[in-house]
């Protein structure tokens, strides 16, 4: 693969990206961000669920005003395909000609009834690069069982970990897998790209959304496997520190989180509190001491906490080399992180139905550049007509035809 741009490490790559909602999508802007050609592949009778999904800009809803849809597709090119159509075949082989590197997530099966099989993509072309990601895999008893990330959170154990000691499971609000898999993803295509060039030849990735996602648990497990205990909710308690959790501070939803693991930590806690005489009792002297009496420690530090604005509890704790940062809400983040405005993590783009919304940088940096999203995410096939004739070589009388006969629906 020819480097063309050194700011733009991936440019020349060609990836079609047939994944939807949060993980693939996800993977896919970053290759796009960093250079890649990416191709998103839906179809109107069938658009990615994540466009159906809030924030809508202005609350206005539609498939082409989620910002969340916005933020995981920057810089790609829609193509709007019916791929159940009998006449998306040719579409489909000039897509397979084009692409170096194909990346889906639907159920096991699927692919082989469009004809996009790994056996038969790399016949056709061996160097072909194919990355199939799934909840459970490809084989396997429950390899077709259906799910998103909410069921595969429970699935994989978090939910079970997630709340109170003396509560049901809470779970999280957010489908936490579907954060986890992007990275695997991107490192089995670079793993791929080296592999083809040093053979010449493709390969094909089964990626299982359940193991990756294990791999964060792996604390849990080893606790088992090796203590036999089973790891159950804490809330915001944490085995070995105290206090630690979440504390209130002045204003309405104001909280600053912190936590003392070692004495010495401890001794610089108490300093930066200005040494109120209650840190001096016995029942605090030692961290078994304070873990014995947990409660009321953390009532004393909330009522340290609550009379004073997060900024001031952060800056003296983080001063003295306490644990602590404010629990920011999104207008924090975006408006009044220092950090990550100095990171310029977040950017600014125009969408032609949305208008100007905030997306999200790459959470890494390259010494030579590149990687800032450019380009607002697209609108349902708003490349459809580009794609065809430019990028796949389709002639204006084939791609009309195939428009008259709704394919591109």
């Amino acid at each position: 693969m020819q480097m063309i741009d050194s700011t733009q490490p991936l440019q020349g790559l060609k990836v079609v990206d047939l994944t939807w909602l949060i993980s693939g999508p996800i993977a896919c802007r970053f290759l796009a961000n960093f250079g890649a050609e990416v191709i998103k592949v839906e179809s109107q009778m069938a658009p990615d669920n994540i466009r159906l999904t809030t924030p809508f800009k202005d609350n206005v809803s539609g498939v082409n005003r989620s910002t969340t849809f916005a933020n995981y597709n920057s810089d790609k090119h829609s193509l709007s395909l019916n791929l159940n159509h009998p006449r998306a075949a040719p579409v489909a082989g000039r897509l397979i000609e084009w692409a170096d590197v194909i990346i889906e997530s639907f159920r096991p099966g699927t692919l082989d009834r469009w004809g996009l099989s790994y056996d038969r993509l790399s016949t056709v072309k061996p160097e072909m690069i194919v990355v199939s990601m799934t909840m459970q895999g490809q084989t396997g008893p429950f390899n077709r069982q259906p799910g998103v990330g909410t069921q595969l959170q429970a699935l994989a154990g978090f939910t079970h970990l997630t709340g109170w000691p003396d509560r049901e499971p809470a779970g999280m609000p957010i489908p936490y897998p579907d954060f986890i898999s992007p990275w695997y993803i991107l490192v089995a295509v670079l793993a791929g790209l080296d592999h083809r060039r040093r053979t010449g030849l493709g390969l094909y990735v089964d990626m299982s959304q359940l193991e990756t996602s294990l791999q964060f648990l792996s604390t849990s497990l080893l606790d088992f496997t090796v203590n036999g205990r089973n790891q159950g909710r804490q809330g915001n308690s944490h085995r070995y520190a105290a206090p630690h959790g979440i504390y209130p501070c002045r204003g309405e939803d104001r909280w600053c989180a912190i936590g003392i693991f070692t004495d010495e930590e401890w001794d610089a806690f108490c300093r930066a509190m200005g040494s109120p005489v209650w840190t001096r009792e016995p029942r605090f002297a030692s961290f078994l001491d304070r873990k014995t009496h947990e409660d009321e420690l953390n009532r004393l530090v909330g009522d340290w906490t609550s009379s004073r604005p997060v900024e001031e509890v952060t800056s003296l704790l983080q001063d003295a080399g306490v644990r602590a940062g404010p629990v920011q809400n999104g207008k924090d983040l975006v408006e009044y992180d220092v950090q990550l405005v100095h990171r310029r993590h977040f950017h600014i783009l125009d969408h032609p139905e949305a208008g100007r919304h905030v997306v999200q940088a790459a959470p890494y940096r390259f010494s030579a550049g590149g990687g800032e999203p450019k380009l607002a995410a697209p609108c349902l096939g708003e490349h459809n007509n580009l794609v065809c004739n430019q990028m796949l070589g389709m002639s204006d009388e084939e791609f009309i035809e195939l428009l008259t006969e709704e394919v591109f629906n």
